[in-house]
C-alpha cells in the first residue's frame, strides 16, 4: 500500500476532522507538531484554523496523503513568504505521518511529494528552497538530513517542552535550484 497524495485538497468537514485527528493522534504519540500530550482535536483546533485561513488567503497549501481508505494520513503545509526579500523559499509546518504508518517509508514518501509539489504545483513557480525547522531530541532532524535537507541553523534550548526540558530549535534547509 502506498499513500495518494494532493496538494490544496478540498477543505470540507472530512478533511477538517481527519486533520484534526491525524494531528491529535500524532501528538499523543510524542511526535513534535506543536502539542504535548495529552491532547484533543478540540485543543488543536485553533491552530488548524489558523493554516485554514493562510490557505483562504494565499499565504499556506497543504499537502495531504491519505491511505487506502481515503483517510487523512499524512500532511505538510507550506507558508509562502510575505517579505519581499525571502519569497524565493517557503516554510515547510506541521509534517506528519500517522503513528499507525510509521516505519513504512510513508514519511519520506511524504517528503518526496512535497519536494515534487515545490517543483511542479502552479504557484510555487519561484521557490527555490524548502526550509523548516524540527525540534531537538527527537531524532526527526535525522529523517529530514535523509530526505535531503541539510542542518543550516540552531538555537539551543529555544523549544520548552516543559519545566527542565528545553530543546533545540533546529533549521534545516532543502535547496531545489
Amino acid at each position: 500500500m502506498t499513500l495518494t497524495f494532493e496538494v490544496d485538497p478540498t477543505v470540507d468537514p472530512s478533511l477538517t476532522d481527519g486533520v484534526l485527528a491525524l494531528w491529535a493522534d500524532v501528538s499523543n504519540a510524542g511526535g513534535a507538531v506543536g502539542f504535548v500530550p495529552p491532547v484533543t482535536p478540540e485543543e488543536i483546533r485553533p491552530s488548524l484554523l489558523k493554516h485554514l485561513t493562510g490557505m483562504a488567503q494565499g499565504t499556506h497549501r497543504l499537502l495531504v496523503g491519505r491511505d487506502e481508505d481515503g483517510a487523512v494520513a499524512a500532511t505538510a503545509f507550506y507558508s509562502f513568504n510575505s517579505h519581499r526579500l525571502m519569497t524565493h523559499w517557503v516554510w515547510l509546518y506541521t509534517v506528519m505521518v500517522h503513528p499507525k504508518h510509521q516505519g513504512k517509508g510513508y514519511g519520506l514518501d511524504l517528503m518526496a511529494a512535497v519536494e515534487h509539489a515545490a517543483r511542479t504545483a502552479p504557484g510555487f513557480e519561484a521557490v527555490e528552497a524548502i526550509r523548516l525547522t524540527c525540534r531537538g531530541g527527537t531524532g526527526v532532524d535525522s529523517f529530514y538530513a535523509r530526505a535531503g535537507y541539510k542542518e543550516v541553523g540552531r538555537v539551543p534550548g529555544a523549544i520548552r517542552v516543559a519545566p527542565g526540558d528545553d530543546r533545540d530549535d533546529i533549521v534545516m534547509l532543502l535547496p531545489l535550484t
